[in-house]
């Protein structure tokens, strides 16, 4: 499953911290040869404790991607997976699919 986290909102200043990140626009998804899955949404981070705050500047993608899985879950993560694999599976043996009719 490839994570985009590059989108982000911040609260320019916040309890003595400049550009503390709150909320998370991701997107993933997941290929298997010639079929995909995406799914996109917002994760809002819990901000009340910044003793461990990291500069905007030194933020990294690896980082934010851990912060909204963390803020998601375990079970969260699994359901977006599985809902990523229904997809592929659903393009791979589709139960429905339109067709148009000649005029």
């Amino acid at each position: 499953m490839e994570w985009n986290v590059n989108t982000v909102d911040v609260h320019p200043h916040e309890e003595g911290h400049d550009d503390v990140i709150y909320n998370v626009h991701w997107s993933v998804s997941k290929v298997d040869g010639e079929y995909s899955g995406h799914s996109y949404g917002t994760q809002a981070l819990d901000t009340s404790d910044l003793s461990d705050f990291t500069a905007f500047a030194d933020v990294t993608a690896d980082m934010v991607k851990g912060w909204v899985i963390d803020a998601m879950g375990e079970e969260e993560v699994a359901n977006l997976e599985a809902n990523l694999d229904a997809q592929i599976e659903n393009q791979k043996n589709p139960t429905s699919i339109t067709k148009t009719l000649e005029s």
